[in-house]
């Protein structure tokens, strides 16, 4: 029984080792080295939420070139055919009888009827127009700060997917490590119980620390399927690509963190997303500008040349064409319109000062964001000196409780706790650098910053 047990072992721990080393081969797909410079190119050239908005500024840069358009003459060219199967009645042109209240008429002219015009209409005053134009300015410029806050915003994204895939890898090489050490410490145990030199439970304790550790390489192997899938999706790749990055996860320690107002002030400059609530001011006063023009005159410039004739039996080459032309001024005084006019501009202020709380809000929220991620990168480099000790001092306890056991005088219990502690510091250590690194993104993303480092 107890044989068996051990073989048991033995071919499970085998097993979990081959799956071990060809865990790097059982993705799909070509591999490619990515760098997060090139990660950064490839999201902002081929990132679908870039091209989006991308497109959004080509239709407001189009709505602009329209809506110019109003200013520009207006040319058309018409023409018609009628033919009467009785000729156009006439009122009027016998008399009025004494007898009858009836209105005598006559029919003459032609059966067919051509007649063909061109027409004219230049805008010579409409205030309305002006203001829309400089409204659209503003809206185009809006949809080129949108598409600024989202190359921020998937910078960051890449950004913090690369991170998360180094430290992933990291963790899953320390726990490989971890699962090695336990593998030895197991392989030590069987042949000391087996030469009658140990405890059946020292094989049973190694045993279960191996086992516990071997759901956790399962899970680092799918997060890292899940994070790669991410950043596919980040740098736009529809393909099964499976990057290997370039890059480690190195911390400048000459690198200072940056003062509250400054960091503040650099943000209200910087920052797309405030500068389009900013912009929503302006919109919102050309909005109440263009409502008021719609109680303004609007003058036009007019003219037509018309060519029209009459014939018979669809005689044409025969008929004459007599030309009318004529220029003039037309205007337009609008007088009352259901006091339509009156309550858009009352709603327009209203919209106006919902935009002055909204951007007073959004500098009171940024306040809060900037003392947030300046007080986690102080936390986060405390916590990354103190965790960097730590791990130093764990792996020498290891050190020395491992050279302890192999001479005997360290128990079994004694090497497992270390090793768990080696194993923790390290991992401790780990999330502290993902904490600061992530911090130091949050901090890039507040300020509107994309550069490409970390």
């Amino acid at each position: 029984m107890k044989k068996l047990f051990l073989n048991q072992d033995i071919k499970s721990v085998r097993a979990f080792a081959i799956l071990l080393m060809l865990s790097p081969l059982l993705s799909f797909g070509q591999t490619e080295t990515l760098s997060l410079q090139k990660a950064i190119e490839l999201a902002q050239s081929r990132n679908r939420d870039l091209r989006i908005d991308s497109i959004n500024m080509h239709k407001a840069k189009q709505q602009t070139a329209i809506t110019r358009g109003l200013l520009m003459p207006n040319i058309s060219l018409t023409g018609q055919f009628q033919h009467y199967f009785q000729k156009p009645v006439f009122f009027g042109l016998n008399g009025n009888t004494s007898n009858s209240e009836k209105i005598g008429y006559a029919r003459f002219g032609g059966e067919d009827i051509g007649a063909a015009q061109i027409s004219l209409v230049q805008p010579i005053y409409n205030s309305g127009t002006k203001h829309e134009i400089e409204r659209r300015k503003l809206l185009e410029k809006q949809s080129q700060l949108s598409f600024r806050q989202r190359e921020v915003d998937v910078v960051a994204q890449v950004k913090q997917n690369y991170v998360q895939l180094l430290v992933l890898n990291e963790r899953l090489k320390l726990q490989k490590e971890s699962i090695v050490r336990n593998q030895k410490a197991l392989n030590d145990s069987r042949s000391l119980l087996a030469q009658g030199r140990a405890l059946r439970v020292d094989t049973l304790r190694a045993y279960t620390s191996v086992k516990n550790l071997e759901p956790d390489v399962l899970r680092l192997n799918y997060a890292l399927q899940i994070s790669q899938q991410q950043l596919r999706n980040l740098l736009g790749d529809v393909s099964e690509t499976n990057y290997v990055l370039s890059d480690s996860l190195e911390l400048n320690s000459d690198e200072s963190i940056p003062a509250e107002e400054g960091t503040y002030k650099l943000s209200i400059q910087q920052r797309p997303d405030l500068q389009i609530l900013t912009l929503n001011k302006e919109i919102n006063d050309k909005e109440i500008d263009l409502y008021k023009s719609a109680r303004l005159p609007v003058v036009s410039f007019i003219s037509q040349y018309q060519i029209q004739t009459q014939t018979n039996q669809f005689r044409f080459g025969n008929a004459a064409y007599p030309p009318v032309f004529f220029a003039g001024v037309q205007f337009s005084i609008p007088i009352f319109s259901g006091n339509q006019n009156v309550n858009k501009i009352a709603l327009g202020k209203i919209e106006r000062q919902q935009a002055d709380v909204i951007y007073n809000n959004a500098q009171e929220q940024l306040k809060t964001e900037v003392k947030q991620v300046l007080a986690s990168l102080v936390e986060t480099s405390e916590r990354i000196k103190t965790q960097q000790n730590v791990s130093e001092t764990a792996e020498l306890s290891y050190s020395i409780t491992k050279y302890r056991y192999e001479k005997g005088v360290a128990s079994r219990l004694e090497l497992i706790d270390s090793e768990f502690a080696l194993t923790a510091a390290k991992s401790n250590y780990l999330e502290a650098v993902y904490d600061y690194l992530s911090s130091k993104i949050e901090l890039d993303r507040i300020t509107g910053n994309v550069k490409d480092q970390l």
